[in-house]
């Protein structure tokens, strides 16, 4: 899971800051956001503290009609120690006795033009990605197709020359060497790469190349829902390889499971091509149309025939 700071939402956001400027390193570590009414009007019994704290114009109206020593209860109880920030939408006038109480506590309150809603909205969708559970998988990560494609293997199996011949064909690069990957939602898992490897790709013998500037905006994504698990691996001629596709092995990776189909890598054999193919082949079982299943319903009733006529 990732830190998220008071600091990285008011840089995310643009908000200006009122009061409390030195408790600006609170971390948030809660996705849901809190809006204060029945606070305001003096019920604090399930104050959930450790929330995002949201006033808008009913808030703040309620506030300014109370008397002056209730304004100042209840604002310092909004601004208890678990309180990560406090923020004041449509840009509305904040209340004297709510910057006192959030500059004595330390407590950051910050001012936002945007409306309660699109703020509240924006506010869960940017924290429910980054405290989302997090791992990282070594590989590369493409979009292909539409679909976000996992290449993993060992190194130097050939997953960078793989990723780069796709990203030729048109296909987009969001990862090289190392994938973050989020559970933001039920089964759903996104990877991006870190800050420091976005674009870029690493080829032995050429080094490390900028897709983006080598091949343009279009080459690249920032993140992709993965949906499909390829491994590469050494052609091992005492294995028995999957040749029909009717049995469909999986990887959990945190709590999702994942269709994982593993390649061997010999000589001769267009990987890239594979994995397109793979790809394409992927999204039509998703599509409900199973080219192994015919085949195998076909070949059934061929026997059931032959072996009885009445069949």
């Amino acid at each position: 899971m990732d830190h998220v700071t008071v600091k990285d939402v008011m840089e995310r956001f643009g908000l200006e800051l009122s009061a409390g400027a030195e408790g600006i390193g609170r971390h948030i570590a809660s996705s849901d956001i809190s809006r204060p009414g029945l606070e305001v009007a003096g019920f604090f019994e399930y104050y959930p503290a450790n929330r995002i704290q949201l006033l808008g114009k009913s808030e703040i109206s309620f506030f300014s009609m109370l008397p002056r020593l209730d304004k100042m209860e209840r604002a310092r109880k909004l601004c208890s120690p678990d309180t990560p920030m406090l923020v004041v939408c449509h840009s509305m006038r904040i209340p004297p006795e709510l910057v006192a109480a959030a500059e004595e506590e330390q407590v950051p309150l910050l001012s936002s033009p945007m409306t309660t809603t699109k703020l509240s909205n924006k506010l869960s969708d940017f924290l429910e990605n980054r405290l989302a559970p997090m791992t990282a998988v070594h590989g590369v990560l493409l979009d292909i197709y539409g679909l976000g494609v996992l290449i993993t293997g060992k190194s130097g199996i050939g997953k960078s020359e793989v990723a780069l011949d796709l990203v030729k064909r048109g296909h987009r690069l969001v990862a090289d060497d190392m994938v973050e990957i989020r559970q933001v939602a039920e089964d759903t898992l996104v990877g991006n790469p870190p800050e420091l490897l976005r674009h870029l790709l690493e080829i032995r013998g050429l080094g490390i190349i900028d897709v983006q500037m080598l091949f343009g905006a279009s080459a690249i994504r920032d993140f992709k829902r993965i949906t499909l698990i390829i491994d590469l691996e050494l052609w091992d001629p005492e294995r028995s390889y999957d040749r029909l596709g009717l049995e469909e092995e999986k990887l959990k990776i945190l709590d999702t499971e994942l269709t994982r189909l593993t390649v061997p890598v010999r000589p001769g054999r267009n990987m890239s091509s594979i994995v397109e193919v793979a790809a394409m082949n992927h999204r039509m079982k998703q599509m409900g149309m199973n080219a192994a299943e015919q085949f195998s319903e076909r070949l059934n009733d061929m026997i059931g025939r032959e072996q009885d006529p009445s069949y």
